[in-house]
C-alpha cells in the first residue's frame, strides 16, 4: 500500500549531509513495512535488524560504541557486508536497546557515509532514559496512520485522486463520485488507517475479523504502558486512555480529569497524560482565548479537547457498531458522531501540518471545532458530520474577528471556492486542503 511519505524518505537519502533517521510513529502504524520496502526499492541490499528479545543483537552495543566495531559485527551477524552507500541499515524496536539510540550520536559523527533508519514505539522513545538520547544528532519523521487520501489509493483509486486534486474550485465533485467518494469515507469511519486493519477490510470486509484486529492494536498500546511506564504510572495511563471515547462522547467534550476515575485529580493524572501526548497516542486541542497570531501565545491550557491518533481505534473503543456506520443509521449515535468525524478531521489536520490546532470558545454561547494557522492566516474551521450546513457558532466568530477566510467542512457535496470569506469543503476532500487554500 503506497505510502505518500516515501518522497520524504528519498528526500533524506539523497541530502548529503544526512544525520541517522528515527522514523515515530504509533505502534502498528506501518513503521517496519515502509522501512523494509524503503530498503527494498531505494538500495542496492538492506540489512535489518529488531531489538525487542533479540540478545546477540543486544551484546554488540554493550561495549564501546564505536560505529565502525558495531558495523563489522553486524555485518558478521547477518552473514554479509554491510556496504556504505548501497545498504540501508534498519535498526527496529530501538527503544529496547538504550546504548543503540546513544550510538546514533557516534554514527552521525564518525561514519555518515552509512545510511542507518531507525523505528521504535513513540511511548518507548518517550520515555528512553535522558542520557541516551543523541540530541541534534538524528533527523526525524512521523508516520501517522493511513489518512483517507491513501485509504483511496489503497483501494485502487489513484485516478479518482488524480480527478480530485485537479478539481477546478467552481466546480463540485460529479454526483457519481460524491456517493462513491462518501461511502468510501464511512468504510474509512469503521476500519481507520492501521494498515492492516485497512488491508483486512479491503479484502475481506469482515466487520468480525476487522474489529479482532483493532482490538489487538488497543491492546498492544496497553501492552507498551506496561513495558515503559514506572509501575506507579500504568494505572493512571490505561485510565486515562479508556476515558477517552466517553469523554467526547459528551455534549461538552472537553476532558474533565475528575471523570477520568472518581477522586482522580490533575494533578494525580498530569504526567501519565503528557507521557500518552509524547507517544502520540493521543492528541490534544487546546482553547485559545482570542485568536491571534501566534495561536499558542493565546492559549489556555486548563481547556481541552482530547483524541485518538485513529478514527477506527476510537470506533472500536466506544463500543460503536460498523453497522450502525455503514447502514446510516445516525439517530442512534447521533452526539458521538460529532466526535468521531472531528476525530477524523483533526487526523487530516496533523497529517497536514504536523502540529495539533486548537478551538474557540466563546462562554455557552458558540464554539469552534477548530482554529489553525495557515501561513498569514487564522483560520476557523467549523465540521458537521452530515449535510447540515447551519453554523450558528462560526458565523458568531466570524462577526466578532472577521477573519479572511473561514472553512466549513460537512458532507455536503459543494464547490471549493472562497464566496464571501468562507469556504466549503466535503468531508472526503479534507486531505487536499492546503492544495485548496493555495488557488
Amino acid at each position: 500500500m503506497e505510502r505518500t511519505i516515501i518522497k520524504q524518505l528519498l528526500k533524506w537519502r539523497d541530502n548529503p549531509k544526512k544525520k541517522p533517521l528515527i522514523l515515530k510513529g504509533v505502534r502498528q502504524c506501518g513503521k517496519t513495512w515502509l522501512l523494509r520496502e524503503f530498503g527494498k526499492t531505494a538500495y542496492e541490499d538492506r540489512a535489518y535488524f529488531n531489538f525487542e528479545g533479540n540478545e546477540p543483537l543486544l551484546a554488540r552495543f554493550e561495549g564501546d560504541l564505536d560505529p565502525r566495531r558495531i558495523i563489522a559485527e553486524l555485518g558478521v551477524l547477518r552473514k554479509k557486508v554491510i556496504e556504505p552507500g548501497k545498504t540501508l541499515v534498519i535498526f527496529d524496536e530501538i527503544q529496547f536497546c538504550n546504548r543503540a539510540l546513544s550510538s546514533l550520536k557516534y554514527f552521525y559523527e564518525d561514519t555518515p557515509e552509512y545510511h542507518l533508519v531507525c523505528a521504535g514505539s513513540l511511548l518507548g522513545l518517550s520515555l528512553s532514559k535522558p542520557l541516551s538520547f543523541p540530541v541534534g544528532k538524528v533527523d526525524f519523521l512521523t508516520l501517522r496512520p493511513m489518512d483517507f487520501y491513501e485509504y483511496l489509493l489503497a483501494n485502487g483509486e489513484a485516478l479518482l485522486c488524480e480527478y480530485l486534486e485537479n478539481l477546478p474550485p467552481e466546480e463540485k465533485v460529479s454526483d457519481l463520485f460524491a456517493l462513491k467518494l462518501e461511502q468510501y469515507l464511512r468504510n474509512y469511519f469503521v476500519s481507520g488507517g492501521m494498515p492492516e486493519a485497512i488491508l483486512n477490510w479491503i479484502t475481506n470486509h469482515d466487520v468480525e475479523k476487522l474489529e479482532e484486529i483493532q482490538r489487538k492494536i488497543v491492546d498492544s498500546y496497553e501492552l507498551d504502558f506496561a513495558k515503559h511506564a514506572p509501575p506507579g504510572e500504568f494505572p493512571r495511563l490505561q485510565e486515562i486512555w479508556r476515558s477517552i471515547p466517553s469523554q467526547l462522547a459528551r455534549e461538552n467534550s472537553k476532558f474533565i480529569f475528575s471523570r477520568v476515575k472518581q477522586g482522580r485529580r490533575a494533578k494525580d493524572l498530569e504526567d501519565a497524560l503528557e507521557w500518552l501526548l509524547g507517544a502520540g497516542l493521543v492528541h490534544k486541542v487546546s482553547k485559545i482565548e482570542k485568536p491571534f497570531m501566534p495561536p499558542s501565545a493565546y492559549e489556555d491550557s486548563s481547556f481541552f479537547k482530547l483524541y485518538l491518533a485513529d478514527p477506527g481505534l476510537l470506533r472500536v473503543m466506544a463500543g460503536l457498531p460498523a453497522e450502525a456506520v455503514l447502514e446510516k443509521q445516525a439517530d442512534i449515535y447521533k452526539e458521538f458522531k460529532g466526535a468521531l468525524t472531528e476525530n477524523y478531521v483533526l487526523c487530516c489536520l496533523l497529517n497536514l501540518y504536523g502540529t495539533s490546532p486548537f478551538y474557540w470558545n466563546s462562554g455557552n454561547t458558540a464554539e469552534v471545532d477548530f482554529i489553525i494557522q495557515n501561513g498569514m492566516d487564522i483560520i476557523p474551521i467549523e465540521v458537521k458530520s452530515e449535510r447540515n450546513t447551519k453554523s450558528k457558532s462560526l458565523g458568531e466568530y466570524r462577526k466578532k474577528y472577521a477573519p479572511r477566510v473561514a472553512l466549513r467542512i460537512s458532507m455536503k457535496n459543494t464547490a471549493t471556492v472562497l464566496t464571501d470569506g468562507l469556504i466549503s469543503l466535503p468531508l472526503y476532500l479534507v486531505w487536499n486542503l492546503r492544495s485548496i487554500m493555495r488557488r
